[in-house]
């Protein structure tokens, strides 16, 4: 009984290879609301700033909106999907490894990023490493095989864990 078209308009999804489309960083950011519908260029000016702010991408690219996607650097490419995402104001975005392939700087970049995000939409991440789900998370679970094995505050789960699978995921005994 769900409208599948409605549900995908209220998430979004960011995946662990950066994959924007084909066209310029103001076409990736806009493609979706022009899907939408979305037509008034002021309102489509204001999501490409807005989600370019928020994904730490618009000092670097502010004066190249027009230039393809594809020229930015694996860091860029993987906050303009981030700001792709934004755009649709979506009410969860769901990150799969979104640092996975990225440097340190980006990573950190990225990170800082999620920070401010998390205060406004809710994210649901699979990390890219344990310390990572520290640094970032309010709330984490561990899921083995397909099982829910524990779920709790990020800072009392990955540090003193119920549950001895997860203990030697967190611990590096397996995994």
């Amino acid at each position: 009984g769900v409208n599948v078209s409605q549900l995908r308009r209220r998430i979004s999804m960011v995946f662990a290879i950066p994959t924007p489309l084909p066209g310029s960083i103001y076409d990736n950011l806009t493609y979706g609301l022009k899907m939408a519908g979305m037509r008034d260029q002021t309102v489509l000016e204001e999501r490409v700033l807005r989600s370019l702010q928020q994904a730490a991408l618009w000092d670097e690219v502010q004066d190249r909106l027009h230039s393809s996607a594809f020229a930015l650097s694996g860091g860029q490419k993987q906050r303009l999907c981030m700001a792709r995402s934004l755009a649709l104001e979506p009410d969860v975005i769901l990150l799969d490894n979104p640092t996975s392939g990225l440097d340190p700087l980006s990573t950190a970049t990225v990170e800082e990023s999620l920070y401010e995000l998390k205060q406004r939409y809710t994210i649901i991440m699979v990390p890219h490493s344990v310390q990572q789900a520290a640094r970032v998370a309010d709330r984490a679970a561990f899921l083995l095989d397909g099982q829910l094995i524990e779920t709790g505050a990020a800072d009392k789960l990955l540090v003193q864990p119920q549950h001895k699978r997860t203990e030697d995921y967190i611990t590096g005994r397996f995994g």
